[in-house]
C-alpha cells in the first residue's frame, strides 16, 4: 500500500470518526410551537397586500386581499424621520407615488399628503388610482384594522442606519402594545436585525430567517453534517433559487420540517409553480396574485 493510499485512508478514518463523535454529541433541536404558525393547510400570503391587483402597502390592497380570503400579509416596515413605522419597501418613495425623497427624511405628517397609488398600473394597463389617493399606512393601523390576519413583517432599515438601530426595539413595544405576539412573524434580510428584536421579544414572537440563517441551514443540508445545524428562526420565507442553489426541492423542505420549520415561498405568481412548491410540501405562498393562490388553494 502506497504512502498516499495509506494517507487517504486515515483521513478518511479521522472524518468517520469526527461525523460519528458529532452525530453522538449533537442532537437535533426542533423550534417550539409558535402560534402563528399554527395552521392545518397551507396558506396564502399576499405579498404587500397582493401589489398585482392594487396599489403596493395600501389598505386598498390590503382590504382586496382579505375580502379574497388570504391567510395573511407579507409587509415591509420602515422608519420615518419622526419615528413612526410605516408600511414600506422601498428606501425612497418616488417609485410609488406622486413625490419624491428618502423615507427617513419624511415626517408621517408630509408622507401623507401623497398619493401611494399614483404609479400603480393594474393588469389591463390602467392608471386608477391617480385620482383615487391612497395614503400611506402605518404598521399601528394594519394591525388594529385586520385582527384575525397573520402579519409577516419584514424590518428593510439596515443595522448600521439610525432608523435600523431604533426599529427592533420600537417594533417590539408596538406588538406588546396591541398584544398581537401570537399573529405576527418578524423577520430580516439582516440577521442582525432579527437576533437585536429577539433581545427584546425573547422568542415570544415567531422568528423568519435572513439570508445568513438560510446560508447556514442550506449549507448543513447539503453536508454529512446537518445533525449540527441548530436552528435561531421558526418559519423559512425563501425565493425558489439562492445564487445558483435550488431551494424548493422536497428534501430541503423535510429537512426543515423535522426542526418544526415550515417553508413559505416568495414571489411566487403563476399558477404551475404554485402547484409544483405545495406538491413538494411548501406550507406558504406568497404571491402578487393572491386572486390565483386562493383560488388553486380552494380547489
Amino acid at each position: 500500500m502506497g504512502k498516499k493510499t495509506k494517507v487517504a485512508i486515515a483521513i478518511a478514518a479521522a472524518s468517520a470518526a469526527a461525523w460519528a463523535g458529532s452525530k453522538a454529541l449533537s442532537k437535533p433541536q426542533k423550534r417550539s410551537d409558535k402560534d402563528a404558525l399554527q395552521y392545518d393547510h397551507p396558506i396564502v400570503l399576499a405579498h404587500r397586500g397582493g401589489s398585482h391587483l392594487a396599489p403596493e402597502h395600501t389598505m386598498a390592497a390590503f382590504r382586496k386581499a382579505a375580502e379574497l380570503g388570504v391567510h395573511g400579509f407579507e409587509i415591509d416596515i420602515r422608519l420615518t424621520k419622526d419615528e413612526e413605522i410605516i408600511v414600506f419597501h422601498d428606501e425612497y418613495v418616488d417609485r410609488t407615488c406622486d413625490g419624491s425623497g428618502r423615507v427617513a427624511d419624511l415626517t408621517l405628517e408630509e408622507l401623507q399628503l401623497l398619493n401611494f397609488g399614483y404609479n400603480f398600473v393594474d393588469l389591463d394597463g390602467y392608471l386608477p388610482y391617480r385620482e383615487d389617493k391612497q395614503s400611506i399606512v402605518t404598521l399601528r393601523s394594519l394591525l388594529e384594522e385586520f385582527p384575525q390576519m397573520l402579519v409577516n413583517i419584514d424590518m428593510k432599515d439596515a443595522p448600521d442606519t439610525y432608523e435600523g438601530g431604533l426599529m427592533p426595539s420600537k417594533l417590539w413595544r408596538l406588538i406588546e402594545e396591541l398584544g398581537v405576539e401570537n399573529r405576527v412573524v418578524v423577520t430580516s434580510f439582516f440577521d442582525e436585525q432579527i437576533d437585536r428584536f429577539n433581545l427584546y421579544a425573547q422568542n415570544k414572537v415567531a422568528l423568519g430567517a435572513g439570508q445568513g440563517e438560510v446560508k447556514k441551514a442550506y449549507t448543513s443540508f447539503t453536508s454529512q453534517f446537518g445533525h449540527l445545524y441548530h436552528p435561531k428562526v421558526d418559519v423559512f420565507q425563501i425565493p425558489t433559487k439562492f445564487g445558483v442553489f435550488a431551494l424548493d426541492n422536497a428534501s430541503f423542505i423535510r429537512f426543515l420540517e423535522n426542526l418544526n420549520i415550515p417553508v413559505h415561498y416568495w414571489t411566487i405568481n403563476d399558477v404551475s409553480t404554485m402547484e409544483q412548491l405545495l406538491a413538494a410540501g411548501a406550507k406558504g405562498i406568497v404571491t402578487d396574485r393572491p386572486d390565483l393562490a386562493v383560488e388553486l388553494l380552494n380547489e
